[in-house]
């Protein structure tokens, strides 16, 4: 999906593929629309919660968000109608109708579910190799050979158009929504005007749901099909609606910009958006490689790019004894399990997946699954399996422990980002431990004895 965890797109962002998972998450990523769906609004007005779907906990979010209180919560629930009301100047002024505004709102409820599903997407929240687990299986690669074979003429014409590798495109399809069976049913409207007036992201969900009307007011989606996850991602690669209209283009000539129902659409908008993030044609995304003993995992940073060959005179070197294509290609070295598990040296067109989905954990599922769809192997070196993860209460603990000793990880959201394994590299410098920046049950242990 284009874009959630970011304000420039993620659920740009977020979600995945449908699973069962205990605290499932939105599109662009892992896929919870399928266990918890809501009808869409229409013009007879809001919906009704769907049969059997589950109500908000009533508990406070995991974030720790003076917005995700369980008090503030019910505070913004009481006042949605008042906040739906204040939006209708801005919705004016960017040339929705009033009566398609009051269409889509009149007797709207908040869907307060999605407050439940806010701090738990689990790109931040689930283990690398857990997440790659479900979204890279031999299911999801034998059904995306047969989608690019099914529409090669479509990725050929796309490709040309936009130089953009066909195989990552069937990658975000296949791990954004199942190839298309699992978009979600969520009403786009209700579940951004939600967002919109309720919760921590009310600033970003804002202009989605203005977005969304303006999608409507255009024409491009028809009403009864602007559906998807809580977050307001739809279609098969999960567009928001702010991404949509960024990047969505009319590629079938028909007029309109369908990322839902056309297959030439989707697949068109989806390349467009990954060129104009910044793709490097004729480049993968990055290579499995293996960190040798002793290596000093300071140099493990997003800042620190480096040439291929630069790497391998630091020690670094292509797993499976294979030689790098292009030494002069330049890159940095992600370690997501630390010294315990494998390396991957990450070229630009991984930073252009994390602009699609700023989670590493979803870039590096694209990638992997990008190479398996063109006959690539499994990657070679074994996970950490044995390690537990952290919950993400353990998480906001062990930031909120490092900034307490002066080191600096941004603002506690138990999501361990770049900042995050920074500071905790130091720590670990700072007690003798192998600075890698994998935050272990162990290491979580040390900090709170200290």
């Amino acid at each position: 999906m284009p874009r959630f965890a970011s304000p420039t797109g993620f659920l740009s962002a977020a979600a995945l593929a449908a699973t069962a998972w205990a605290a499932p998450a939105p599109g662009q990523g892992l896929d919870i629309r399928t266990l918890f769906s809501a009808p869409s609004a229409n013009t007879a007005g809001a919906p009704a919660p769907a049969a059997g779907a589950p109500d908000w906990s009533g508990e406070s979010g995991a974030s720790n968000h003076p917005l995700m209180t369980a008090q503030a919560i019910r505070a913004a629930a009481a006042n949605f109608r008042n906040c739906l009301a204040g939006l209708w100047p801005l919705a004016e002024r960017r040339g929705v109708s009033r009566a398609l505004f009051e269409a889509n709102v009149a007797g709207l409820t908040p869907d307060l579910r999605i407050m439940d599903l806010l701090d738990a997407q689990p790109e931040f929240t689930k283990s690398f190799w857990d997440y790659l687990d479900i979204l890279v299986n031999e299911d999801r690669i034998q059904n995306g050979r047969a989608i690019l074979a099914q529409h090669r003429a479509t990725f050929d014409a796309v490709e040309k158009a936009y130089g953009v590798d066909r195989h990552f495109i069937a990658a975000i399809w296949g791990v954004e929504s199942n190839y298309g069976t699992q978009i979600g049913e969520r009403s786009v409207i209700r579940s951004t005007a939600t967002l919109a007036c309720i919760g921590r992201r009310q600033d970003y969900f804002r202009e989605e749901f203005l977005s969304a009307l303006e999608i409507l007011a255009r024409g491009d989606v028809k009403a009864d099909h602007l559906k998807g996850s809580w977050a307001g991602a739809f279609g098969p690669t999960q567009f928001m609606p702010t991404s949509f209209k960024r990047y969505a283009v009319d590629f079938d000539g028909d007029g309109r910009r369908d990322v839902v129902d056309s297959v030439p659409d989707v697949i068109a908008s989806t390349a467009n958006n990954l060129k104009k993030d910044g793709w490097v044609t004729g480049q993968t995304w990055g290579y499995e490689v293996v960190v040798p003993k002793g290596f000093n995992f300071m140099l493990a940073d997003r800042s620190r790019v480096m040439s291929v060959q630069e790497w391998e005179r630091a020690g670094i070197r292509r797993a499976g004894g294979k030689a790098f294509p292009r030494v002069d290609d330049r890159a940095y070295l992600l370690v997501p399990a630390g010294a315990q598990g494998p390396g991957f040296l990450m070229l630009q067109n991984f930073r252009v997946i994390m602009k699609y989905n700023p989670a590493e954990a979803y870039a590096l599922a694209i990638g992997h699954l990008a190479d398996r769809l063109r006959g690539g192997e499994p990657f070679v070196q074994a996970w950490p399996r044995q390690e537990r993860v952290l919950t993400r209460a353990e998480r906001y603990e062990l930031q909120q422990h490092l900034a307490a000793r002066g080191y600096d990880v941004g603002e506690p959201d138990g999501r361990l980002g770049g900042k995050t394994r920074n500071a905790l590299r130091q720590f670990q410098s700072s007690v003798g431990h192998v600075p890698d920046g994998f935050a272990s049950a162990a290491i979580l242990e040390r900090l709170r004895s200290r």
